[in-house]
């Protein structure tokens, strides 16, 4: 069974502990429901964006958390 893991990381690109520790999670949308609700307490922690890895394979990112910058 695949696992989904979040990989936290500074605006440069730099690996970060999360202010929020995640588990392992069994399906995408797991994964994407956890980061949905606690992207904003990431961010203050020091997170800037993720990626979304399922197993080693890289899905997607960087996905910033500063939503309110992406809209400016």
């Amino acid at each position: 069974m695949a696992a989904w893991t979040w990989r936290f990381e500074t605006a440069g690109g730099t690996e970060v502990q999360p202010a929020v520790q995640p588990e392992e999670f069994t399906t995408q949308g797991d994964a994407e429901s956890w980061i949905g609700e606690h992207w904003k307490d990431l961010k203050e922690g020091g997170t800037d964006q993720v990626r979304l890895f399922e197993d080693s394979t890289e899905i997607y990112g960087p996905m910033s958390l500063h939503a309110e910058e992406a809209e400016a």
